[in-house]
């Protein structure tokens, strides 16, 4: 079933079809579609694999997902026709392609979830994984311009809104009126900001502003800016209640995908394929 992982890994990897790939594409394909097809023929020629049946419902629904992928049935008979591949060559591919993935999902299954006691220890043992960086919640209004005279005109409007703008929900109306990015919608709405995310010449005036405080007019490649911080977010670790349903999603998934690849491991190496001679 070589030619019908090539179809399905030219998609998954390079998200297009195989009659297109380049050389060294095609080359790439190839060789991950040969690695996976002699797993896959150890995962089915397994004690597991001997109970499982595709219902009838999910094969038509992986079928259609396929077809899908193409503008025309016309073109999904071509990439068909030049791997050698008819319809239901194809579907017997993708009923095979569904038993390996049960069988996995059988394997996984049989290891338990990790526990809190796992993830607190996991917590305790990585604390730099944890480690939230300082982040303010910023609005914005930004006037464009393209000369001195035009600077000008942006410079005095936004020093006066910032004379006029007392709060949040006063800046975000004054946003929605004057400034010229698409976040005036929002009210100027820039949202969760850490360092490194701003233009280098607001940077500095946006952390160093305290909740419910406007920065001075701020000039940036694009043009002037005025901030307004609505709350800061401070740095440290995260609590623990916090990333706990996170850590132990993260642990199990390991375990599981590290037991997949013990199992099958553990397979023997079906039978050579038969083949046949010209007498």
């Amino acid at each position: 079933m070589q030619p019908y992982l090539e179809l399905k890994l030219a998609w998954e990897m390079f998200q297009k079809p195989p009659e297109v790939l380049s050389e060294p594409e095609r080359q790439r394909v190839a060789e991950i579609a040969g690695r996976q097809d002699g797993i896959e023929q150890r995962i089915l020629h397994s004690a597991e694999a001997a109970s499982v049946v595709v219902p009838a419902t999910t094969l038509a629904s992986r079928v259609d997902e396929v077809r899908g992928r193409y503008a025309s049935p016309a073109e999904l008979a071509r990439d068909l026709e030049h791997l050698g591949l008819d319809a239901s060559q194809l579907a017997e591919a993708i009923e095979r392609d569904l038993r390996v993935e049960a069988v996995l999902d059988k394997v996984a299954a049989a290891v338990p979830e990790a526990s809190v006691v796992d993830a607190e220890i996991y917590y305790h043992l990585h604390p730099e994984a944890f480690d939230r960086p300082e982040a303010r919640r910023l609005r914005h209004i930004l006037i464009t311009h393209d000369d001195a005279r035009g600077k000008a005109k942006a410079s005095a409007t936004l020093a006066s809104l910032r004379s006029t703008t007392t709060d949040g929900e006063k800046f975000a109306a004054a946003a929605l009126r004057h400034s010229q990015c698409p976040t005036a919608m929002d009210g100027g709405r820039l949202g969760t900001v850490r360092r490194g995310q701003l233009f280098p010449e607001l940077e500095p005036a946006a952390f160093a502003l305290q909740a419910g405080e406007l920065s001075a007019v701020l000039a940036s490649p694009i043009g002037l800016h005025l901030l307004y911080c609505e709350e800061i977010l401070p740095d440290g670790p995260l609590p623990f209640a916090e990333v706990c349903p996170r850590i132990i999603e993260r642990l199990t998934d390991k375990r599981r995908s590290e037991a997949q690849r013990d199992w099958i491991r553990a397979q023997p190496r079906p039978p050579a394929r038969a083949h046949r001679h010209p007498e």
